[in-house]
């Protein structure tokens, strides 16, 4: 079973540095709608950071859609109760 994570990275292109990656709650079932997602996301923050610090510190908003290997046990073995008589 493979999902998609959504990570998102804010930097400054006047520092060359970016905070530590926020990783999104929720995983997508594909690429698509984790783009989608990417994007709005970084539109919102880069709205909330305002302009004048955008200008200032030329900050951006950088995301990668990465695929996850999901493994799930296996089911556990069902016991067989015995009835005695």
């Amino acid at each position: 079973m493979k999902e998609i994570v959504l990570v998102l990275f804010m930097c400054s292109a006047t520092e060359n540095v970016c905070m530590p990656p926020y990783v999104w709650p929720d995983n997508f079932e594909d690429e698509y709608t984790c783009m989608v997602k990417g994007y709005e996301e970084g539109k919102k923050k880069i709205l909330d950071v305002g302009r004048e610090d955008v200008n200032k510190h030329k900050i951006y908003v950088k995301f990668e859609c990465q695929e996850l290997d999901i493994i799930l046990p296996q089911p556990k073995p069902k016991i067989q109760s015995k009835v005695v008589v």
